[in-house]
């Protein structure tokens, strides 16, 4: 369905005709133009998005996979169409390597249960980074209380850079898992995750990749990153909340035991005896997200065609030119200075909490994001209790960095 709609296409960057096609960035807060700067923890949605979705709700809604009738088949016909979107999207070899999920978190919880649970016992290890969100720190966590397992973190520097060194050293044949975001979302850090999913495959431990921050802004290649499990979430790729893909090798897909029961995931059912269905369905329970998936696969058809490396180039010149902007504002502190970095910028502003500059920039109109953003362990490591960031997508401006710019100026004039 969404494949049929009108997309973007390829060519020079015309920010004033991306922008035209989100109709949220019309809007006006506290009397000003909406400047949008918090797209890392939700993106917002083009018009082929919203139609996709309007006209899935309005012409073909009914539930998949179990009907007959023609609403039914045309659902199935959208859903199953997302699914392949999706694996087009990230190269995955099949349909079955593609298991819809509600975003990044669940599917981290999955793996963590149906992958690593039957599987892990004391002595086993766990190595993560410190670069992660909570969704990839707390779910291991939780795996090790379950099988008495080890959690292990590979340190960063003070640039927001894995150590790759200490973590190689901290590889070892006790290593079970490596789970490692593609992009941190407290810094915009790129990690190297193809150098890291080497490394832990010569030890013969599996990879998980946080993708939620790496597929809006990267071009994304699962087999050719060699990643036994990826996963993102809708809501940051300009789709729509409460959808996401997991990736998973279908070797390791198809050994792990379903996580949670109910319709779809079955083929027979009896008192004495539960039959499972095939992949991908034995692990998706119960009615999905449809809508959602339709939604997902029409940003997809929006972002490859804009063209992923032009919204990358474009979000690059962005990140350059809002560093330079705020580099020379008095007191204020960048966190996060990687060599390599997607469109995120973390800072701090001397004498001024960082809710009290989210607040003063809100009743100008400008959306940023404060606090540790589900990054707390990130935060710990700059003795900061939270930072504001401001991050960037395809619709963003040169004009938005100056209203910025001009909001912090406001911000050092009411805190003197």
């Amino acid at each position: 369905m969404a494949a049929n709609l009108k997309s973007p296409t390829p060519g020079s960057y015309d920010v004033g005709r991306v922008r035209a096609d989100f109709p949220i960035l019309a809007t006006t807060v506290h009397g000003h133009p909406l400047v949008y700067l918090d797209s890392a923890a939700s993106s917002q949605r083009p018009w082929p998005v919203l139609r996709a979705v309007e006209q899935y709700e309005t012409r073909s809604h009914a539930n998949v996979h179990r009907g007959v009738h023609s609403l039914s088949q045309a659902a199935t016909s959208a859903f199953e169409g997302a699914r392949e979107r999706a694996r087009r999207f990230v190269n995955a070899s099949s349909v079955r390597e593609v298991i819809f999920v509600r975003g990044t978190t669940e599917a981290i919880n999955l793996v963590a249960q149906s992958y690593g649970r039957p599987r892990f016992r004391p002595g086993d290890e766990i190595l993560i980074t410190a670069l992660e969100h909570h969704a990839n720190i707390v779910p291991w966590q939780m795996l090790c209380e379950q099988t008495g397992a080890t959690l292990k973190v590979a340190p960063i520097n003070r640039r927001g850079e894995l150590e790759f060194d200490e973590y190689l050293e901290l590889l070892s044949p006790r290593t079970r898992l490596v789970g490692v975001a593609h992009v941190s979302n407290a810094l915009g850090t790129v990690l190297p995750v193809k150098r890291v999913i080497e490394a832990a495959h010569a030890h013969g431990a599996v990879v998980l990749v946080d993708g939620a921050q790496g597929v809006p802004h990267l071009r994304v290649d699962v087999r050719d990153l060699g990643a036994d499990f990826y996963t993102f979430s809708g809501h940051k790729l300009y789709g729509p909340t409460g959808i996401g893909v997991l990736y998973g090798r279908e070797a390791l897909l198809e050994a792990m035991p379903p996580w949670q029961g109910g319709g779809d995931m079955i083929l027979t059912v009896s008192f004495e005896k539960t039959t499972y269905n095939e992949l991908p369905y034995r692990l998706e329970a119960g009615t999905p997200n449809i809508s959602g998936a339709v939604g997902l696969a029409a940003a997809m058809d929006y972002v490859e065609g804009l063209g992923i490396e032009a919204i990358a180039a474009h979000e690059d010149q962005l990140l350059k030119r809002a560093t330079e902007q705020l580099t020379r504002i008095p007191g204020i502190q960048i966190i996060g200075t990687a060599a390599h970095k997607a469109s995120v910028l973390s800072f701090t502003m001397k004498g001024v909490h960082p809710h009290d500059l989210g607040t003063i920039l809100d009743s100008q109109g400008i959306a940023v994001r404060t606090g540790h953003h589900c990054a707390m362990p990130v935060m710990t490591f700059f003795g900061l209790p939270a930072t504001a960031r401001a991050s960037f997508g395809c619709y963003n401006t040169e004009g938005d960095i100056e209203a910025l710019a001009r909001g912090l100026d406001k911000v050092r004039e009411v805190f003197g």
